[in-house]
């Protein structure tokens, strides 16, 4: 899809669709009240009769004969004293897979009043949206049967800053694009997306955003001493992969940010297999990897002056003849000895060696994530991801940058206890600590590979694809956590 700018007044844009905001107080803003004048009061009637109440993501759409837009689509954006940026995400990807599906190939989307003195981020956020919602996972169907039909998106700049709307456009595309190349990542299935698959998506994207990347094979990874990571790999006929992209935007600065993704392409659980139902969806469980390789490209793309490495340990979790064993002692990179009690625990065991390896080439800050825990859904569902942290400076740096993107993070403690009962009776740690508070001893583990360098840990098992798709973006994944990745990017770049 191509997002474009145009200086018509919305009352004259020639376009097939235009989108118009309402907020649930009723009150038509200018843009919305021209667009009523010249449907004769029609958007005014809709909300005085309760059709629509104006709540986010909120739609009608109204046929305009003799218009010079075919149609007028009036959409919700909530209360308006709680209006946010990045709802505008939400109210363009509704737009698009709304109008998308009734054919409608142009749309002319109308900034809220609320834009002005902010419209680089709304402008961004808006066509970010309409990016994203124009995916969806029919990627192997002949003959999609959802398929959106919009090719064109046009933001109107009437009446805002037009630099800082181009540059927000800009800015939203490549990050929209970015989203969607993890989320195609991640609904790819596992016989197309193997760990050798997925070196070849990083080296492609590496060549896209100016990127430089090394992938290190089994033999590479042995002699690195990546024991914890190729006992995962083990009962698999798919090589491993360790892949490394690398962006250097302050060669000046020391300061280097490690972003760490889980990349299990495909996860049976190993001897400890899981129930067979809903396994199809553990093709996504490379979600973090995903989201690692897709944050990279915008980054090479936006060019922010920080140095950052992005590491996907990527491979596949089979059962087999040479498959680790409960009870196995493996040896990480770093030398620390695990005792793999379950062998479905095996997320924590690649991120362990994917920290260290990180932390070899010059990490002073570290960000992994995965979707590791199901006991992450447990605790948060689907409305948000765990958040853990040794660092409270970055802990709270990184919340701040994300919390704008509209990607929720709950941060959660890290007391001793959890740490403690990670300690084996045989080994230095043992993989997992039983049921309770599974994702924090998940996060412990890892905490122990890091020393004293400031480190956060994101699980995104609970969000990093939806069951049912919404009014703003396909069922599947969600690319979850390029938009947080690339803000605190931003953030650390100054």
């Amino acid at each position: 899809m191509q997002v474009r700018i145009a200086h018509d007044a919305p009352a004259s844009a020639q376009t097939g669709a235009l989108v118009v905001p309402v907020f649930t107080d009723g009150t038509l803003d200018a843009a919305t009240k021209a667009a009523d004048d010249a449907l004769g009061g029609a958007i005014a009637d809709i909300l005085a009769s309760g059709e629509i109440k104006g709540k986010l993501a909120e739609s009608v759409v109204v046929h305009a004969k003799g218009k010079p837009f075919g149609r007028v689509l009036v959409m919700g954006l909530g209360e308006r004293e709680k209006f946010e940026p990045h709802m505008l995400a939400r109210a363009a990807g509704a737009a698009v897979r709304v109008l998308g599906r009734k054919n409608v190939a142009e749309i002319a989307f109308v900034l809220p009043p609320q834009a002005k003195g902010r419209e680089a981020a709304c402008a961004a956020f808006a066509a970010e949206g309409a990016i994203t919602g124009s995916f969806d996972i029919t990627l192997y169907q002949s003959k999609p049967e959802k398929k959106i039909a919009v090719t064109g998106f046009t933001i109107l700049d009437d009446g805002f800053d037009a630099a800082a709307v181009a540059a927000g456009v800009a800015r939203g595309t490549i990050v929209g694009e970015s989203v969607n190349i993890a989320r195609s990542m991640a609904a790819t299935p596992a016989n197309d997306m193997t760990p050798t698959h997925m070196a070849a998506q990083a080296t492609k994207v590496a060549g896209e955003a100016g990127l430089a990347i090394d992938v290190l094979d089994e033999d590479r990874a042995k002699a690195e001493g990546m024991g914890s990571f190729l006992s995962v790999s083990a009962g698999s006929t798919q090589p491993a992969k360790m892949i490394v992209l690398t962006y250097k935007g302050d060669p000046s600065s020391k300061e280097v940010l490690g972003l760490v993704g889980k990349g299990i392409t495909f996860d049976t659980g190993g001897i400890s297999i899981k129930p067979a139902a809903n396994m199809e969806d553990m093709k996504m469980d490379m979600s973090g990897g995903a989201g690692t390789i897709a944050a990279m490209y915008a980054i090479g793309k936006l060019k922010p002056k920080l140095n950052v490495i992005g590491i996907v340990p990527a491979t596949e979790n089979m059962p087999g003849g040479k498959a680790t064993k409960p009870g196995d002692i493996v040896k990480a990179m770093n030398g620390t000895t695990i005792e793999v009690i379950n062998t479905d625990a095996e997320g924590r065991l690649v991120l362990c060696d994917g920290i260290t390896y990180a932390l070899k080439l010059g990490a002073t800050k570290i960000v992994d994530v995965a979707t590791l825990t199901g006991a992450c859904v447990i605790a948060l569902g689907h409305a948000a991801a765990a958040l853990v942290g040794n660092d409270d400076a970055f802990i709270a740096q990184f919340e701040k940058a994300a919390k704008p993107t509209g990607e929720r993070y709950w941060h959660m403690p890290l007391y001793e206890e959890y740490t403690a009962a990670m300690k084996s009776d045989i080994a230095d740690l043992k993989n997992t600590g039983g049921r309770a508070a599974g994702t924090l001893t998940a996060a412990a583990f890892l905490r122990t590979f890091v020393g004293d360098t400031p480190w956060l840990h994101l699980d995104i098992a609970g969000t990093a694809y939806l069951d049912s798709e919404s009014a703003w973006q396909a069922k599947g994944p969600t690319g979850q956590p390029v938009r947080a990745f690339v803000a605190l990017v931003d953030s650390m770049a100054g």
